[in-house]
């Protein structure tokens, strides 16, 4: 006789521990911000901070169905200055303090200009869409870079899982590609389109998933035959991790190991306490409820 056990719920099939319910009542967005903090720090440690260090942090949402216009990947990057030196900041990002340490930030989200006011995300419309790129009738749109609270508040708005890998630290080099990145998405010489199997090679337009993966190059390949179909979500982005252990840390850019799949940290959306059948993709996750 099988006896359910309250603190079990349904997580992609298996038994496993309930999500953490101790910061529930705290908002998404917030409850990720705090846990970047801790661990950034926990990798600084008490000691004096006598150079600049770099860090990633990848993320992924999706929903239950992994439908692709609910999914999206992104990735926030993060240099903490060291504390003997006049802080000064990169040219468009703004400098922070928290805990007497210098810090500065971004966020690579790339979604259609007007995502946040008019979220229908169009991925393939038109028979044989999904596997004939040719096929596809959704429009190429103005992109724009999404801030992460911009961000997170699109995951609450559908009550998404949120994962979050890392953070990992990065060289300088690294750091400097991901701020090349960020500028040129914001020059707008390229579009957002979100099945980009036509465009990207010509730098016409891209994804999400392409905006921020490959540090070292524009347009790397990934998934079903190369094409980064059925690349999206939490795939997607681990398949980002793919890429940069491949071939960022080959060139040292990457300084430590990473592990797509036991590196993850989970936020989940239960509409109650005691919610049940909750939406949970992870080993570990913390609920939500805004």
């Amino acid at each position: 006789m099988l006896v359910f056990n309250p603190s079990f719920v349904a997580r992609a099939g298996w038994l496993q521990p309930a999500p953490d319910f101790t910061n529930y009542d705290v908002p998404l967005y917030q409850q990720i911000v705090n846990h970047i903090k801790a661990k950034v720090l926990a990798r600084l440690g008490e000691g004096k901070n006598t150079y600049d260090r770099f860090f990633i942090i990848p993320f992924a949402y999706e929903d239950k169905t992994n439908d692709p216009g609910l999914s999206h990947s992104f990735m926030t990057v993060i240099r903490v200055v060291a504390d003997d030196r006049q802080p000064q900041s990169v040219s468009g990002l703004k400098l922070r303090k928290y805990r007497n340490r210098n810090f500065e930030a971004f966020t690579i989200s790339w979604l259609p200009h007007d995502f946040g006011t008019n979220p229908h995300l169009c991925v393939f419309e038109g028979p044989g869409a999904r596997l004939f790129p040719a096929r596809n009738q959704c429009p190429i749109s103005v992109g724009r870079d999404f801030k992460l609270e911009e961000t997170i508040k699109l995951a609450v708005g559908v009550k998404n899982a949120v994962c979050m890998w890392g953070p990992y630290e990065i060289t300088k080099e690294a750091f400097d590609l991901a701020v090349k990145r960020l500028r040129f998405l914001d020059s707008r010489a390229i579009k957002y389109r979100a099945d980009d199997r036509l465009y990207r090679k010509d730098r016409v337009a891209i994804n999400c998933f392409h905006a921020m993966q490959g540090l070292d190059e524009l347009f790397p390949n990934g998934g079903v035959f190369g094409t980064g179909f059925k690349m999206w979500g939490i795939k997607g982005t681990a398949r980002v991790l793919i890429e940069y252990k491949t071939k960022a840390k080959i060139r040292g850019l990457l300084l430590e190991p990473v592990d797509e799949k036991k590196d993850r940290f989970g936020f989940v959306y239960a509409p109650a306490r005691d919610s049940r059948q909750i939406y949970d993709p992870f080993k570990t996750a913390s609920a939500y409820r805004r």
